[in-house]
């Protein structure tokens, strides 16, 4: 028979270490509630609240309501993941944004799902009530560049830019990202879409902001960088698809270019205006510069995506902590 004590210790080796990551940036308002119903949700799980520079009282009312506080002086939202992702040990995280527009009370349910399913990251789907909570332009910008994603990379998500997440130990662990600011979620999702992860979706109640907390997001300059990060990651991930259409684009320039030469060479026998001949020449030949190499970094890509996929395939997955 099994001491009372041992089977304790048994299942606190069975229970997964669970963090909760809160970047956050002004939001003194809004993050000790944030906080205390994480606390209340998940209350095996570790708060940490990692301060951007906030110019208010952000650090102190999040260490006053229980969580761990450090900080990230590189500026950008990005730029804060990434330490988080580096410096915190766990076996699931839970990334939230800490204005207080999400639900807590869905974390744990969400968790559970994650590990039942295996997911690597599961994404929390916005379903807002509140006409305040998701302003139109945002709602519409959101749309469109999930929907360009989905395009380019076969994205399977309808909420991409959601800041509500679960992600496994081996999704963290192995994920190589740049981005400084809110291209952070466009990167997350990418990178699992790259490597072929389990993913999933589930709906969780979005609010609106409380009083004094204001957004930090930027309808048109942080949809053009998200946009910018997008174009990068399509450079860096799909080459080929990349120096393509720029192949496409000098081919059609050069067509266009050249063409009345052409066809003036065809029926005169001569070629009157040679620097545009020259010029269209000159473009195709960028065309087809452009095209080979596509086709070389297609090839490098598709090594560095070997080595990705073997760096995450050693770090154990979410199933591993279902109990047997």
């Amino acid at each position: 028979m099994v001491p009372a004590c041992q089977e304790e210790l048994n299942e606190k080796a069975m229970t997964p270490r669970i963090a909760v990551l809160v970047p956050c940036y002004n939001e003194e308002a809004a993050i000790a509630k944030v906080v205390r119903d994480f606390r209340e949700a998940l209350p095996g799980a570790v708060i940490y609240v990692y301060d951007n520079n906030s110019k208010d009282q952000t650090r102190a009312r999040a260490r006053e309501a229980g969580a761990v506080v450090r900080s990230e002086l590189r500026q950008g939202k990005g730029n804060v993941v990434r330490r988080m992702f580096a410096d915190i040990e766990a076996d699931i995280y839970v990334l939230v944004d800490g204005d207080d527009t999400y639900d807590a009370g869905a974390s744990p349910r969400m968790i559970r799902s994650a590990i039942e399913n295996g997911a690597d990251l599961l994404t929390a789907r916005r379903i807002h009530t509140e006409a305040a909570a998701y302003r139109a332009g945002h709602v519409l910008g959101n749309r469109m560049l999930t929907g360009l994603t989905a395009l380019l990379f076969n994205v399977r998500l309808t909420d991409m830019l959601s800041g509500y997440r679960v992600f496994s130990r081996r999704f963290v662990k192995s994920f190589p990202f740049t981005a400084e600011g809110f291209g952070i979620e466009t990167e997350l999702t990418v990178h699992a879409v790259r490597l072929m992860m389990p993913m999933a979706e589930m709906d969780t109640r979005y609010k609106e902001r409380p009083e004094g907390s204001v957004s930090k997001l930027n309808t048109w300059r942080d949809g053009f960088r998200i946009l910018w990060t997008i174009t990068y990651l399509v450079r860096e991930e799909r080459p080929l698809i990349f120096f393509s259409c720029i192949f496409a684009l000098l081919a059609l320039a050069s067509l266009v270019t050249g063409a009345p030469v052409v066809t003036e060479y065809l029926q005169t026998g001569l070629v009157p205006r040679l620097p545009t001949a020259v010029l269209a020449t000159g473009l195709m030949l960028l065309a087809f510069l452009a095209l080979m190499a596509g086709l070389i970094l297609d090839t490098v890509t598709r090594g560095r995506w070997e080595q990705k996929r073997m760096a995450y395939l050693s770090i154990p997955g979410p199933l591993d902590l279902t109990p047997p």
